[in-house]
């Protein structure tokens, strides 16, 4: 445990690396990424049938919750898909549950201090059930967004019923979207995955490799139930000679067959059955166990529980600041606070914050520009769906740049059913401002003894981690 001098001198280190220029270049810094282009159409394809099936229906406000429920296949990206079903069911799942008890809670109460507090409860919980869960994707900001879209929508218990069935609606769309591939090529993620170990490997950092490979051989089997038996073994072989390349420079020795091992990573990554692998290998020895299984029992893991407290507690915090300056949707200064505390050490918590702050301010003057154009709803749609696609393609180069397109989009989807106001952007980077600063500043409060990353990137011989 901390004493109180040791606490306080842990904080004054956390909140100068918040300040540093080393803290804002990480954060303004491009990320690698791949297998993007499939996955971000696939997204706005369940976007766009969603919203044109709201215009035709003459719904347009069921159609923007249609469209939360939609997003849903943009999480578990590259799962394999026996365990993507399960996640995106689970994703799908929650999404309906948090905008129905959104809805309801807008039935129950007209008080902003309960709002307040229940939508900041649930935030916590949305971040502990998805990092209990590991699923990656957009986070629980979706889940929160889903209910304070709802808070605010329904005043009758029919209005519960149509947020409810609309969602729904939507989610499954969302699933059949991101699970269709696994009807054209079920190894596919099997085959990215090895492809990821390959290059981890050829960039010889032993460690990132290790942990890669050990991942793509659980991807690897569970694609095996659905997928040629005979390809996954080819797969695996692929593993063990990269594992074995590493050992053997390890000892110091250049094996002669290392690059023609590594140029196997090309080939998977074109995304079609590879038939030139090897097939060395006797079994596929991984048995993953059951992700909800294991999610079940993370549920109670300290170091998530903590996190989902702090969440609550900056939650709490930020929509009560935005109140108290006046602002009028303090639930957005909630969303702000959480999305920059989704990850558990405080230099991500840091690096999100100023990511978020910066990317809502770009995506303020998209989205008043877009909204002083009075678009109707056609066109409303299209943009939507556009920077949709947009912020997927970027989510893995950097999280600032998908803020630059998610800003517009979420309040495009906002007032899908009637005219905003280009006053609402700022709003929107005045309440996100509050949220982050109050999220930066609670996890500085409550930074463990073990997050000692904070500490080490203020020090002089660190460089940025890219």
């Amino acid at each position: 445990m901390f004493d109180s001098a040791t606490r306080l001198a842990h904080t004054r280190t956390a909140l100068a690396h918040a300040t540093s220029r080393r803290a804002w270049h990480q954060a303004m810094t491009l990320g690698q990424a791949d297998a993007t282009i499939a996955p971000a159409l696939r997204v706005g394809a369940a976007v766009a049938i969603v919203l044109v099936g709201g215009g035709i229906l003459g719904r347009p406000e069921l159609a923007g919750f249609a469209a939360l429920g939609a997003l849903c296949s943009a999480f578990a990206r590259h799962e394999p898909y026996p365990r993507r079903a399960g996640k995106l069911a689970l994703v799908g799942g929650s999404i309906v549950l948090w905008a129905t008890l959104g809805a309801a809670l807008g039935t129950m109460t007209d008080s902003s201090a309960l709002r307040i507090v229940a939508i900041s409860v649930t935030a916590g919980v949305a971040a502990l059930v998805l990092s209990a869960f590991s699923v990656t994707g957009p986070g629980p900001v979706i889940l929160v967004f889903a209910s304070t879209a709802a808070v605010g929508f329904a005043s009758t218990a029919g209005d519960v019923v149509e947020v409810f069935v609309s969602v729904s609606v939507g989610a499954a769309i969302g699933w059949v979207a991101a699970m269709l591939p696994a009807l054209l090529h079920p190894v596919g993620p099997g085959q990215l995955a090895v492809a990821r170990a390959l290059a981890a490997t050829d960039a010889r950092q032993d460690g990132m490799a290790r942990a890669s490979i050990e991942r793509a051989r659980v991807i690897v089997a569970l694609n095996a139930r659905q997928g040629s038996r005979k390809h996954s073994l080819g797969l695996t072989t692929l593993l063990d000679d990269a594992e074995h390349l590493l050992d053997a420079w390890a000892r110091g020795e250049d094996p002669s067959h290392a690059a023609e091992l590594l140029a196997h990573e090309r080939a998977l990554r074109k995304m079609r059955r590879h038939d030139a692998l090897p097939m060395r290998a006797a079994e596929l020895t991984a048995t993953p166990e059951n992700f909800f299984a294991v999610g079940v029992r993370s549920l109670t893991s300290r170091s998530l529980v903590v996190n989902a407290a702090r969440i609550v507690l900056a939650s709490l915090l930020a929509a009560w600041c935005a109140t108290a300056f006046g602002f009028e949707h303090p639930l957005w200064a909630t969303m702000g606070a959480m999305a920059a505390m989704q990850g558990i050490t405080f230099h991500t918590t840091v690096e999100r914050g100023i990511q978020r702050l910066l990317g809502n301010v770009g995506g303020a003057v998209i989205a008043a520009v877009l909204i002083a154009g009075a678009l109707g709803y056609w066109q409303t749609t299209v943009a939507i769906i556009v920077l949709q696609i947009v912020a997927e393609l970027l989510v893995m180069k950097n999280y600032a740049l998908t803020t630059i397109a998610v800003t517009p989009m979420a309040l495009l989807l906002t007032g899908i059913a009637g005219q905003l106001s280009p006053t609402v952007a700022l709003s929107r980077v005045g309440d996100t401002l509050v949220g982050v600063l109050i999220g930066i500043v609670v996890a500085a409060l409550t930074i463990g003894s073990g997050d000692k990353s904070a500490r080490k990137l203020t020090g002089p011989e660190r460089r940025p981690i890219r």
